[in-house]
């Protein structure tokens, strides 16, 4: 069997197109439809049928696909021995990370690789929705996520999760609000209050869900933004409330907002890097994970359990 049809295969199992495997795999649609139809006419069985204006794989292809993997993988741990008998550990990491985690994050990290100019890192901003944190490990050797206690993301199955930290998330409130001078509230004090929200399915977004449904009240969400200072700067200004990570929060010290635990539900999210096996196995991404990992300690843990 040929390595760049099993790679084909592959990428159409995990993104689930042909565009989005040709896109992934730096190749043509054209091209990836031939390489499948060579593969189906070398190893004898349909892999592929219409589904819709698209395809699918068969049961024949999907378990293919679920084999090839180890071959990607072995691929890769070869690729990574063949650089380690040359004496080349280093090279340039790929690191998606979403705005406030790379805040907390990426200065120590760049600090903690200061001593190694054989690394060099490419980082690239990427906030997305829970369930896509996963498919971005096609394009970057370490994704920085985030999720909620609410379920566990889809793709989880395909990647290697490595937890970072995690981190309360609280109500910020104006400093003048009537609930501002508490030690905590409880989802019922502030549920029907105007919202500054995240885009739907964004990791917030369903923790706000968490917050409402132990109300018994859904959120009247004003505005959506992805910007967290921006959320920082319209609370305290008296434009609503929102939720917001502790941590990162922190960092800014905006005058006139006043972060609120809430007593009745545990509100945190859970940040964590994923890496596809095939990125795994190269040393420098690995030397970059200890490293995040062990700046992701210095942040300290959660203490609201």
């Amino acid at each position: 069997m040929d390595l760049a049809q099993l790679e084909a295969l592959r990428a159409l199992a995990e993104y689930g197109s042909v565009t989005d495997a040709a896109l992934e795999t730096g190749r043509t649609p054209s091209a990836v439809s031939q390489q499948l139809k060579a593969l189906q006419r070398s190893v004898g069985a349909r892999l592929v049928e219409r589904d819709g204006r698209g395809v699918r794989l068969t049961d024949a292809g999907a378990a293919l696909a679920a084999a090839s993997r180890r071959v990607g993988v072995a691929m890769a741990e070869l690729e990574e021995e063949w650089a380690a008998w040359q004496q080349a550990p280093g090279g340039t990491v790929r690191v998606a990370t979403f705005h406030s985690a790379g805040e907390l994050l990426l200065p120590g990290l760049l600090s903690r690789l200061g001593d190694r100019p054989d690394l060099r890192l490419e980082l690239a901003d990427q906030d997305v929705s829970s369930d896509s944190f996963a498919a971005l490990t096609g394009q970057h050797d370490i994704v920085i996520g985030h999720r909620g206690d609410d379920a566990i993301p889809a793709g989880r199955d395909r990647v290697e999760v490595h937890p970072l930290f995690t981190e309360p998330v609280d109500v910020a409130v104006p400093v003048d609000h009537r609930l501002a001078g508490r030690s905590g509230v409880r989802a019922a004090d502030v549920v029907d209050e105007p919202w500054i929200g995240v885009p739907q399915g964004f990791p917030l977004d369903r923790i706000l869900t968490a917050l409402a449904t132990t109300a018994g009240n859904p959120a009247r969400v004003r505005h959506r933004s992805v910007n967290f200072q921006l959320a920082e700067r319209l609370v305290a200004t008296g434009h609503g409330v929102a939720l917001l990570p502790r941590h990162t929060t922190a960092l800014h010290a905006v005058p006139g907002l006043v972060l609120l635990p809430v007593t009745d539900v545990r509100l945190r999210r859970h940040v964590e890097a994923l890496v596809h096996p095939e990125r795994g196995v190269r040393r420098a991404v690995r030397a970059v994970l200890t490293e995040l990992t062990a700046e992701a300690a210095s942040i300290g843990a959660d203490t609201d359990g």
